[in-house]
């Protein structure tokens, strides 16, 4: 009788241990994905700031272009074009959010 009741108090030890470490790595897996969630939205920012970026850089490129020519009404339309490209784009992209 007493090896029974030694080995179902073992079993009980090493069900609760193991129960514990369950916890302890489903705690941890959230921790991971909190993390990993807060990269991607990360992520998304750089990549909108990336693009931004480049947009601003093909006006200043286009400017740069147009007024080698010397023709400011071309200019103005192309700048405001693209202004209008922009401001759409971030309007989408506050729709999405």
């Amino acid at each position: 009788m007493f090896d029974f009741e030694t080995s179902v108090t073992g079993i009980e030890f090493k069900v609760r241990q193991l129960a514990d470490e369950v916890s302890r790595l489903r705690t941890l897996v959230h921790e991971k994905e909190d993390k990993c969630i807060a990269l991607e939205e990360t992520l998304k920012e750089k990549d909108f700031l990336i693009n931004n970026l480049k947009e601003e850089n093909k006006l200043i490129k286009l400017g740069n272009r147009l007024t080698e020519r010397g023709d400011s009404a071309e200019i103005k339309l192309k700048i405001n074009q693209m202004i209008r490209t922009i401001d759409k784009s971030i309007e989408s992209l506050k729709n999405v959010e």
